[in-house]
């Protein structure tokens, strides 16, 4: 089993762990790439004006700049599943998790960084900060990552049980080729955006407290809040419909 997982706009700022190297991210081969991924985004950041930051960054602060402007392969680093502290993170609480289930987390958990391309979540990361979307001038980074990862990603996942639980930004950065799951979240009828945040931090903590290790088993240990909806297969996607009871 493996589980594809989006970041989150807020992170922590403390680090515990050494700066990046060749050995801080799956598929090390590729490291190279990483790096220069991270040298178009620290050349942008150094040449822009504060303007042009406030909307890279997603901050009105220009105050707040001098922290997200540090050299960050010399930068300490945490852990991707610590280092960001966004809702989904929140309601995994991944800190109260006992042992057994932080290792599955770690061991299966895929994260799509929006500047580091795809990461264990055990891999380690400086606190930076780049707004999901944001243009580094010509440079497009999902499609870098798209085309530099994906056949990586599908030789990794190739025997592998797939429960995507990701944003559907982060399509833009890999869609698997062979069967997976997606999980989508309504209230009242209406897709929710918030709520779903929320719920894909629920759905990795039963995966961990349980140690699933397959879509059915998941089902089977939804919350009393989420009742099944629908089923849908759409090529190689089956899309879970779950709806949001009050």
């Amino acid at each position: 089993m493996k589980i594809l997982f989006s970041p989150s706009e807020n992170k922590n700022e403390f680090c515990p762990y050494p700066v990046i190297n060749q050995d801080s991210f799956i598929f090390k081969d590729l490291f190279q790439l990483r790096i220069h991924a991270l040298s178009c985004y620290e050349n942008f950041v150094k040449s822009s004006d504060d303007e042009s930051l406030k909307d890279f960054f997603g901050v009105k602060n220009t105050k707040e700049f001098s922290k997200f402007k540090q050299d960050l392969k010399l930068s300490p680093t945490n852990r991707a599943i610590e280092l960001y502290s966004g809702v989904s993170y929140q309601f995994l609480d991944f800190k109260s998790l006992d042992k057994t289930s932080k290792d599955y987390i770690l061991e299966n958990t895929l994260i799509f960084s929006n500047l580091f391309g795809v990461v264990r979540a055990s891999d380690t990361l400086p606190f930076y900060k780049f707004k999901q979307g944001a243009k580094i001038e010509n440079f497009a980074i999902e499609k870098f990552y798209k085309d530099n990862f994906s056949s990586k990603l599908d030789e990794f996942l190739k025997d592998e049980n797939i429960i995507d639980l990701r944003a559907g930004f982060y399509d833009k950065f890999y869609i698997p080729k062979k069967r997976f799951t997606t999980y989508k979240f309504i209230k009242n009828g209406k897709i929710v955006s918030h709520f779903a945040k929320a719920y894909r931090g629920i759905l990795l903590r039963i995966l961990a407290q349980n140690q699933i290790k397959d879509n059915q088993n998941l089902l089977d240990k939804l919350p009393d809040k989420l009742h099944l909806k629908e089923i849908r297969i759409l090529g190689p996607k089956e899309e879970i419909i779950l709806e949001i009871l009050e």
